[in-house]
Protein backbone atom coordinates (compact mmCIF):
# COMPACT_ATOMS: atom_id res chain seq x y z
CA UNK A 1 0.00 0.00 0.00
CA UNK A 2 2.88 1.81 1.28
CA UNK A 3 4.36 1.83 -2.57
CA UNK A 4 0.76 2.29 -4.63
CA UNK A 5 0.26 5.58 -2.11
CA UNK A 6 4.16 6.86 -2.87
CA UNK A 7 3.96 6.46 -6.48
CA UNK A 8 0.64 8.35 -6.79
CA UNK A 9 2.04 10.90 -4.88
CA UNK A 10 5.21 11.47 -7.27
CA UNK A 11 3.57 11.34 -9.95
CA UNK A 12 1.13 13.38 -9.36
CA UNK A 13 3.01 15.98 -7.97
CA UNK A 14 5.52 16.14 -11.12
CA UNK A 15 3.31 15.67 -13.53
CA UNK A 16 0.54 17.23 -11.62
CA UNK A 17 2.61 20.64 -10.97
CA UNK A 18 3.71 20.55 -14.48
CA UNK A 19 0.39 20.84 -16.01
CA UNK A 20 -1.08 23.27 -13.75
CA UNK A 21 2.23 25.51 -14.33
CA UNK A 22 0.84 25.20 -18.25
CA UNK A 23 2.56 22.62 -19.64
CA UNK A 24 1.18 20.66 -22.44
CA UNK A 25 1.03 17.05 -21.03
CA UNK A 26 0.93 15.21 -24.58
CA UNK A 27 4.35 16.08 -24.97
CA UNK A 28 5.31 14.21 -22.14
CA UNK A 29 3.76 11.07 -24.05
CA UNK A 30 7.06 9.73 -26.03
CA UNK A 31 6.45 5.98 -26.31
CA UNK A 32 9.85 5.40 -28.41
CA UNK A 33 11.98 7.64 -25.72
CA UNK A 34 10.19 5.41 -23.48
CA UNK A 35 11.18 2.19 -25.40
CA UNK A 36 14.72 3.18 -25.37
CA UNK A 37 15.60 3.87 -21.79
CA UNK A 38 13.44 1.26 -20.16
CA UNK A 39 14.25 -1.37 -22.91
CA UNK A 40 17.58 -0.70 -22.25
CA UNK A 41 17.72 -0.23 -18.38
CA UNK A 42 15.79 -3.89 -18.79
CA UNK A 43 18.88 -5.33 -20.76
CA UNK A 44 21.56 -3.39 -18.68
CA UNK A 45 19.61 -5.42 -15.56
CA UNK A 46 19.90 -8.64 -17.86
CA UNK A 47 23.59 -8.40 -18.17
CA UNK A 48 24.24 -7.01 -15.09
CA UNK A 49 22.97 -9.94 -13.03
CA UNK A 50 22.92 -13.90 -12.23
CA UNK A 51 19.76 -15.68 -12.71
CA UNK A 52 19.30 -16.39 -9.07
CA UNK A 53 19.01 -12.35 -9.07
CA UNK A 54 16.41 -12.16 -12.23
CA UNK A 55 14.72 -14.93 -10.26
CA UNK A 56 14.56 -12.60 -7.19
CA UNK A 57 13.47 -9.47 -9.69
CA UNK A 58 10.39 -11.30 -10.85
CA UNK A 59 8.92 -11.37 -6.79
CA UNK A 60 10.03 -7.88 -6.18
CA UNK A 61 6.89 -5.99 -6.78
CA UNK A 62 4.94 -8.44 -4.23
CA UNK A 63 7.73 -7.67 -1.95
CA UNK A 64 6.77 -3.88 -1.98
CA UNK A 65 3.15 -4.07 -2.04
CA UNK A 66 3.27 -6.72 1.13
CA UNK A 67 5.92 -4.82 3.50
CA UNK A 68 7.83 -6.51 5.94
CA UNK A 69 7.02 -10.19 6.25
CA UNK A 70 6.82 -10.64 10.14
CA UNK A 71 4.10 -8.81 12.16
CA UNK A 72 4.32 -8.17 15.64
CA UNK A 73 1.57 -11.50 15.98
CA UNK A 74 4.59 -13.55 14.07
CA UNK A 75 6.82 -12.18 16.35
CA UNK A 76 4.91 -12.97 19.61
CA UNK A 77 4.24 -16.76 17.75
CA UNK A 78 8.11 -16.85 17.26
CA UNK A 79 9.05 -15.94 21.45
CA UNK A 80 6.38 -18.42 22.58
CA UNK A 81 7.71 -21.44 19.88
CA UNK A 82 10.61 -20.74 21.68
CA UNK A 83 9.45 -20.73 25.19
CA UNK A 84 7.34 -24.16 24.32
CA UNK A 85 10.76 -25.83 22.93
CA UNK A 86 12.85 -24.55 25.68
CA UNK A 87 10.65 -25.82 28.39
CA UNK A 88 10.33 -29.24 26.90
CA UNK A 89 14.11 -29.43 27.26
CA UNK A 90 13.82 -28.41 30.31
CA UNK A 91 11.36 -30.74 31.90
CA UNK A 92 12.38 -33.31 29.88
CA UNK A 93 15.53 -33.38 28.18
CA UNK A 94 16.79 -32.59 24.92
CA UNK A 95 16.49 -35.83 23.33
CA UNK A 96 12.73 -35.08 23.51
CA UNK A 97 13.58 -32.27 20.57
CA UNK A 98 14.11 -35.07 18.38
CA UNK A 99 10.86 -36.22 16.92
CA UNK A 100 9.92 -32.47 16.38
CA UNK A 101 12.73 -31.47 14.99
CA UNK A 102 13.32 -34.25 12.55
CA UNK A 103 9.61 -34.28 11.46
CA UNK A 104 8.41 -30.84 11.83
CA UNK A 105 5.37 -31.22 9.75
CA UNK A 106 4.11 -33.66 12.04
CA UNK A 107 5.10 -31.51 15.17
CA UNK A 108 2.37 -31.15 17.91
CA UNK A 109 4.44 -28.35 19.02
CA UNK A 110 4.63 -26.67 15.62
CA UNK A 111 0.92 -27.01 14.54
CA UNK A 112 0.16 -24.39 17.70
CA UNK A 113 1.78 -21.74 16.06
CA UNK A 114 0.68 -21.81 12.36
CA UNK A 115 2.16 -18.58 11.27
CA UNK A 116 5.67 -19.67 12.45
CA UNK A 117 5.31 -23.05 10.75
CA UNK A 118 4.28 -21.70 7.53
CA UNK A 119 7.88 -19.84 6.94
CA UNK A 120 9.93 -22.53 5.79
CA UNK A 121 13.04 -20.94 6.38
CA UNK A 122 12.55 -19.86 10.23
CA UNK A 123 11.60 -23.96 10.88
CA UNK A 124 14.49 -25.02 9.10
CA UNK A 125 16.98 -22.36 10.77
CA UNK A 126 15.37 -23.37 14.54
CA UNK A 127 14.94 -27.23 13.48
CA UNK A 128 18.98 -27.01 12.31
CA UNK A 129 20.37 -26.10 15.26
CA UNK A 130 18.33 -27.55 17.91
CA UNK A 131 19.19 -30.53 15.88
CA UNK A 132 22.82 -29.51 16.54
CA UNK A 133 22.23 -29.43 19.61
CA UNK A 134 21.25 -32.58 20.09
CA UNK A 135 23.98 -34.34 18.67
CA UNK A 136 26.22 -33.02 21.40
CA UNK A 137 27.24 -29.06 20.30
CA UNK A 138 27.54 -27.36 23.39
CA UNK A 139 30.42 -24.45 22.25
CA UNK A 140 28.05 -21.90 22.54
CA UNK A 141 30.68 -19.13 20.46
CA UNK A 142 31.29 -21.96 17.72
CA UNK A 143 27.24 -22.01 17.72
CA UNK A 144 26.80 -18.09 17.57
CA UNK A 145 29.73 -17.82 15.01
CA UNK A 146 28.20 -20.80 12.53
CA UNK A 147 24.81 -18.75 12.68
CA UNK A 148 26.21 -15.61 12.01
CA UNK A 149 27.71 -17.03 9.02
CA UNK A 150 24.30 -18.57 7.91
CA UNK A 151 22.73 -15.07 8.75
CA UNK A 152 25.23 -13.59 6.89
CA UNK A 153 24.92 -15.37 3.70
CA UNK A 154 21.34 -14.96 3.75
CA UNK A 155 21.82 -11.27 3.78
CA UNK A 156 24.17 -11.31 1.02
CA UNK A 157 21.78 -12.96 -1.33
CA UNK A 158 19.02 -10.34 -0.64
CA UNK A 159 21.59 -7.52 -0.53
CA UNK A 160 22.45 -8.60 -4.45
CA UNK A 161 19.09 -7.55 -5.18
CA UNK A 162 18.88 -4.19 -2.91
CA UNK A 163 22.02 -3.82 -5.04
CA UNK A 164 21.10 -4.55 -8.59
CA UNK A 165 18.16 -2.60 -8.10
CA UNK A 166 20.18 0.76 -6.86
CA UNK A 167 22.70 -0.30 -9.89
CA UNK A 168 19.15 0.54 -11.95
CA UNK A 169 18.89 3.58 -10.06
CA UNK A 170 22.08 4.96 -10.86
CA UNK A 171 22.31 3.80 -14.69
CA UNK A 172 18.99 5.30 -15.47
CA UNK A 173 19.45 8.94 -16.11
CA UNK A 174 22.55 7.99 -18.11
CA UNK A 175 20.12 6.24 -20.62
CA UNK A 176 18.25 9.32 -20.03
CA UNK A 177 20.78 11.37 -22.01
CA UNK A 178 21.46 8.37 -24.35
CA UNK A 179 17.45 8.85 -25.27
CA UNK A 180 18.12 12.47 -25.59
CA UNK A 181 21.27 12.64 -27.51
CA UNK A 182 19.16 9.89 -29.97
CA UNK A 183 16.45 12.52 -29.89
CA UNK A 184 19.33 15.29 -31.11
CA UNK A 185 20.44 13.21 -34.13
CA UNK A 186 17.07 13.15 -35.25
CA UNK A 187 16.21 16.89 -34.97
CA UNK A 188 19.23 17.16 -36.65
CA UNK A 189 18.37 15.29 -39.86
CA UNK A 190 15.20 17.67 -39.76
CA UNK A 191 16.87 20.58 -39.45
CA UNK A 192 14.92 21.84 -42.87
CA UNK A 193 11.53 21.31 -41.15
CA UNK A 194 9.38 24.45 -39.97
CA UNK A 195 10.29 25.87 -36.27
CA UNK A 196 6.87 24.19 -35.18
CA UNK A 197 8.11 20.48 -35.99
CA UNK A 198 11.46 21.19 -34.73
CA UNK A 199 10.50 22.38 -31.37
CA UNK A 200 7.92 19.20 -31.15
CA UNK A 201 11.15 17.12 -32.01
CA UNK A 202 13.41 19.06 -29.69
CA UNK A 203 10.90 18.94 -26.88
CA UNK A 204 10.95 14.80 -27.24
CA UNK A 205 14.65 14.81 -27.15
CA UNK A 206 14.44 16.71 -23.87
CA UNK A 207 11.89 14.33 -22.20
CA UNK A 208 14.28 11.22 -22.54
CA UNK A 209 16.69 12.93 -19.55
CA UNK A 210 13.13 14.02 -17.59
CA UNK A 211 12.09 10.24 -17.63
CA UNK A 212 15.23 8.98 -17.02
CA UNK A 213 16.73 11.33 -14.14
CA UNK A 214 12.00 10.91 -12.96
CA UNK A 215 12.44 7.00 -12.99
CA UNK A 216 15.88 6.34 -11.36
CA UNK A 217 15.18 9.22 -8.31
CA UNK A 218 11.31 8.84 -8.34
CA UNK A 219 10.86 4.65 -8.30
CA UNK A 220 13.79 3.17 -8.44
CA UNK A 221 15.90 4.28 -5.97
CA UNK A 222 13.15 4.35 -3.29
CA UNK A 223 12.40 0.86 -4.38
CA UNK A 224 15.51 -0.20 -3.39
CA UNK A 225 15.61 1.37 0.08
CA UNK A 226 12.54 0.28 0.99
CA UNK A 227 13.58 -3.29 0.03
CA UNK A 228 16.54 -2.81 2.01
CA UNK A 229 14.60 -1.66 4.79
CA UNK A 230 12.04 -4.54 4.51
CA UNK A 231 14.94 -7.38 4.27
CA UNK A 232 16.17 -5.35 7.27
CA UNK A 233 13.32 -5.70 9.92
CA UNK A 234 12.88 -9.70 8.73
CA UNK A 235 16.07 -10.16 9.63
CA UNK A 236 15.64 -9.28 13.27
CA UNK A 237 13.28 -12.24 12.86
CA UNK A 238 16.01 -14.36 12.44
CA UNK A 239 18.31 -12.71 14.50
CA UNK A 240 15.88 -13.02 17.05
CA UNK A 241 15.82 -17.03 16.76
CA UNK A 242 19.55 -16.96 16.87
CA UNK A 243 19.70 -14.70 20.40
CA UNK A 244 17.11 -17.17 22.03
CA UNK A 245 18.84 -20.68 21.39
CA UNK A 246 21.77 -18.92 22.30
CA UNK A 247 20.65 -18.35 25.83
CA UNK A 248 18.97 -21.31 25.75
CA UNK A 249 22.65 -23.00 25.00
CA UNK A 250 23.94 -21.02 28.16
CA UNK A 251 21.74 -22.16 30.52
CA UNK A 252 19.00 -19.80 31.01
CA UNK A 253 15.79 -20.25 31.76
CA UNK A 254 13.22 -20.37 29.21
CA UNK A 255 11.47 -17.20 30.25
CA UNK A 256 14.86 -15.56 30.33
CA UNK A 257 16.06 -16.93 27.02
CA UNK A 258 13.34 -15.94 25.43
CA UNK A 259 13.38 -12.32 27.14
CA UNK A 260 17.10 -12.48 24.99
CA UNK A 261 15.15 -13.03 21.77
CA UNK A 262 12.90 -10.36 22.62
CA UNK A 263 15.23 -7.38 23.42
CA UNK A 264 16.90 -8.44 19.67
CA UNK A 265 13.41 -7.04 17.87
CA UNK A 266 13.22 -3.68 16.54
CA UNK A 267 10.65 -1.69 18.49
CA UNK A 268 7.76 -1.31 16.04
CA UNK A 269 7.13 -4.96 16.26
CA UNK A 270 8.47 -5.75 19.63
CA UNK A 271 5.46 -7.23 21.96
CA UNK A 272 5.97 -5.77 25.27
CA UNK A 273 7.61 -7.75 28.54
CA UNK A 274 3.94 -7.98 29.49
CA UNK A 275 2.29 -9.09 26.24
CA UNK A 276 5.24 -12.31 25.75
CA UNK A 277 4.06 -13.01 29.60
CA UNK A 278 0.48 -13.22 28.90
CA UNK A 279 0.80 -15.43 25.46
CA UNK A 280 3.34 -17.82 27.53
CA UNK A 281 1.42 -18.20 30.43
CA UNK A 282 -1.12 -20.72 29.44
CA UNK A 283 1.91 -22.58 26.81
CA UNK A 284 2.59 -26.25 28.45
CA UNK A 285 5.47 -28.12 27.40
CA UNK A 286 4.84 -30.98 24.91
CA UNK A 287 4.08 -33.90 26.44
Amino acid sequence: MRFIIGGLIVVGCVIGGYGASGGHLEVLYQPFEMLIILGAAAGAFVIGNTGAVLKQATGVFGTLLRGPRYSKADHVELLGVQFTLFKLVQAKGVLALESHIENPGESDIFARFPKFAASHHAVEFMCDYLRMITLGTNNVHQMEALMDEELETHHQERERLVNAIQALADGTPALGIVAAVLGVIHTMGSIDKPPEVLGHLIGAALVGTFLGVFVAYGFFGPMAQSLRNIYDVEAKYFLSMRTGLLAHMSGYAPVVAIEFARKALMSEVRPSFAEIDEATANLQAAR
